[in-house]
């Protein structure tokens, strides 16, 4: 009896150990293109909350404050797979501090047109969605881990959702956005479709 236990207790070690083997390999199995697009998509997100942030203080409007709580859920769901695969975070902890200096850039540009008025304001946010969403489409096409297109794609579906959103403040201020990023035709089925829930994103 006592060999019987013996030679279990060695079988389920072995399987355990197996299985652990395995998930190690899955933690480290990320290329470098697909740890660099998160390190950067990481501060992206962020540049998205802070200029929202940098706006919703200086106009009041709800619209910024929302979408920066949904921009702060974006910046968690990156954080949740950075620390997954062991990568370091990219991201300050100050708000406007970028260690990407074209993002450091992009901050200083926004928020210089943020100050113009309520309306540039909402240009410069829609200019952000428009650019969130050229460069997950990118980091899509980078990557086959099931862990990785799982959360771009739920963070594609919040950016369109608040494209949208700054394309109808747009409207209601007869202001029509023109987009940088994406094609015209893209951005045209864009707001044809329907807001999703985005798994809270």
């Amino acid at each position: 009896m006592t060999n019987i236990v013996f030679v279990a207790l060695l079988a389920l070690l072995m399987v355990s150990n197996s299985s652990y083997q395995g998930h190690n390999k899955t933690l480290v199995s990320l290329s470098q293109a697909e740890i660099t697009d998160l390190k950067f998509l990481r501060e992206e997100e962020k540049l998205a909350r802070d200029v929202y942030l940098y706006a919703y203080d200086k106009y009041q409007l709800h619209i910024f404050d929302n979408i920066s709580r949904s921009e702060q859920r974006h910046m968690d769901s990156v954080i949740y797979l950075m620390n997954k695969y062991d990568i370091q975070d990219s991201a300050s902890t100050e708000r406007g501090v970028f260690n990407n200096p074209d993002l450091q850039k992009l901050y200083s540009s926004l928020t210089k047109q943020v100050d113009i008025s309520s309306v540039e304001a909402l240009k410069a946010g829609a200019t952000i969605e428009d650019l969130d969403i050229n460069d997950i489409n990118h980091f899509t096409a980078n990557s086959t881990n099931a862990d990785l297109l799982n959360v771009y794609e739920k963070l594609n579906c919040g950016s369109k959702n608040h494209i949208r959103a700054f394309t109808r403040s747009l409207e209601n201020n007869e202001v029509t956005y023109a987009p940088k990023y994406i094609s015209t035709d893209d951005y045209a089925t864009i707001l044809r479709g329907s807001n999703g829930g985005c798994g809270r994103n």
